[in-house]
């Protein structure tokens, strides 16, 4: 699920786009992050849809292998337990993924090679063949063939990683935490009684989360000019095109959290700020915002700015 980490960069993302856009109407980018955050959902629903997609097709694998010139006793009878999965049969039964494949208009017609391809690196394999004779079959062991299935085949395949590529923009920074929502369901579907699996929930607490995001973007947006001119003052012997974007941008969020956000640790802040740093930014900014941060905290505090509370305390 996405954590605060994830949560801080999609407003990092929401933030650059506000900032490179000719509109500047607020509420249309908080509309465009709150989006971005719901993509991460339905990418979700996409990849269950996908991998209950590659069992289907076994379906229609064995109508070709039987409408064969020669069919062979193999082809006549072909063995069709992985549609009788489960883990899968749950899904199926899922009111809420149910009513998500019909909100996001879940479909895959418009890719109907990418299926038989999957199923037939699925087919081919020693993992397979082995499920396919397996007879003390559980809830457990069905699991185990569907996660090959998403682990093994469709994240392997170049085909499956362009298709969520053209469909998500945000699908390289977004992958890892679609393997994470998958591995939740993996444990939530533990139950023989299908009422009783539930699907991943995009955050821990989304009332929390929407509120924490929505107010770091807009009081970033707010007090922009504000913050600039304390990185300015910290700042002096660097020319403004020098300073990557992205840094500024990563700066200004963590003033804000440093002055606004008073039940969030200065450390925490800090900390996470520079490891976003590490991935989106320059190999050199780690160190960069480390400094600069570490002196605007020292005069926001002689300043009395930073005020934290309960477990945020600054120390």
């Amino acid at each position: 699920m996405l954590n605060r980490r994830h949560l801080r960069v999609k407003v990092l993302q929401a933030l650059y786009s506000y900032h490179q856009s000719d509109d500047k109407d607020v509420s249309l980018h908080e509309k465009n992050l709150l989006t971005s955050v719901d993509k991460v959902f339905e990418m979700y629903i996409w990849m269950l849809s996908l991998i209950d997609e590659v069992a289907e097709y076994s379906h229609r694998d064995a109508e070709e292998r039987a409408n064969k010139h020669l069919p062979t006793a193999d082809d006549l009878a072909p063995n069709l337990k992985i549609t009788q999965n489960r883990f899968l049969l749950s899904l199926a039964q899922n009111k809420d993924y149910i009513a998500a494949l019909k909100k996001y208009k879940v479909s895959w017609d418009f890719d109907p090679e990418l299926a038989k391809s999957l199923f037939i690196i699925l087919k081919n394999s020693q993992e397979y063949k082995d499920y396919l004779v397996k007879t003390d079959d559980t809830l457990h062991s069905d699991k185990d063939i569907i996660k090959f299935i998403f682990k093994k085949v469709i994240l392997k395949s170049s085909l499956a990683e362009q298709v969520f590529e053209d469909k998500f923009i945000f699908w390289p920074v977004d992958k890892e935490i679609l393997q994470a929502l998958i591995a939740k369901t993996f444990k939530n579907f533990s139950s023989d009684n299908p009422q009783e699996n539930n699907l991943a929930e995009v955050t821990g607490n989304w009332v929390e989360d929407r509120e924490f995001i929505v107010n770091l973007f807009e009081q970033a947006i707010r007090y922009n000019k504000e913050y600039q001119e304390l990185i300015n003052g910290k700042t002096q012997n660097w020319e403004p095109e020098r300073i990557a974007m992205m840094d500024t941008l990563l700066m200004k969020m963590a003033i804000t959290e440093f002055i606004n956000f008073a039940s969030v640790p200065v450390k925490v802040t800090i900390n996470e700020y520079l490891e976003i740093a590490k991935e989106f930014s320059t190999p050199k900014s780690n160190s960069f915002i480390n400094g600069i941060l570490d002196k605007l905290l020292t005069d926001l505090k002689e300043a009395n700015r930073v005020r934290k509370t309960g477990r945020g305390l600054i120390e």
